[in-house]
């Protein structure tokens, strides 16, 4: 089972302004508070294509994972690699084309993945297509962006898979009174509540990743980029000096 969430938003503030804010907004929880749910972020790759003139970036982000605790107890140490943080590495994957006015991003989980797979892809654009004058130069003052978010849980395949059961058992088991966790819910079930659950919680960090983008945008707006770097290096500093 596969459950697919779509969201399209829009920020007043102009392509080069969003796509900053978009590489910003996991720098520092003083600039972002709604990004606590992030531990740390770290560059892999970042090069320009010579040809296209683009911007490839990849990076790792470690969060907290979506799945609530009282879901993630009950589940084997096999499939959640038995750490007590049950922390999620992200993969984040964009491109940049700046003369075409667009951005393309997918984030990934890279662990977890046996229990639920979570894909994010997000197009940020310059709205087109204006009748008139003024209302092209108010859309080059603002930046479209959809994201589609695609939930998939493979733990009830394992599930079905290791007790060679099909969902006709599972449900016969039941029936007749079958106990566990497992058998009370069945393979099909323990995906939809996990895939639910997840959806749930994403919807709302959605809501706050907007709010967290608004907060680095009236930053930039406010102090512009050196601002907003100064802020980041005196939050680095801090930390340091509490990790001593």
């Amino acid at each position: 089972m596969v459950l697919t969430h779509t969201t399209n938003h829009t920020y007043s503030h102009p392509f080069p302004t969003v796509t900053l804010a978009f590489f910003l907004r996991y720098c520092s929880p003083q600039l972002n508070p709604f990004a606590n749910h992030v531990l740390s972020t770290d560059t892999i790759d970042s090069h320009v294509d010579p040809e296209t003139g683009r911007l490839h970036t990849t990076r790792i982000h470690l969060k907290k994972s979506r799945l609530p605790p009282s879901v993630m107890k009950l589940l084997p140490s096999s499939l959640t690699g038995g750490t007590s943080d049950k922390a999620s590495y992200i993969l984040e994957t964009s491109v940049v084309d700046m003369r075409e006015g667009w951005m393309a991003t997918e984030s990934r989980n890279l662990n977890f993945v046996g229990v639920l797979s979570v894909v994010e892809r997000q197009l940020y654009t310059v709205p087109k297509n204006k009748a008139s004058a003024a209302a092209a130069a108010a859309a080059a003052e603002s930046t479209d962006v959809e994201t589609r978010v695609v939930f998939r849980s493979r733990l009830g395949e394992r599930i079905r898979d290791r007790l060679g059961q099909a969902q006709a058992q599972a449900e016969a088991a039941v029936s007749e009174g079958g106990s566990g966790f497992f058998a009370r819910l069945g393979a099909r079930g323990i995906q939809r509540s996990i895939e639910t659950l997840a959806s749930t919680k994403t919807q709302d960090q959605l809501g706050k990743s907007r709010e967290g983008m608004r907060m680095i945008l009236e930053r930039l707006r406010q102090t512009g980029i050196m601002g907003v770097l100064e802020l980041r290096k005196m939050a680095s500093q801090r930390a340091m000096e509490r990790a001593h």
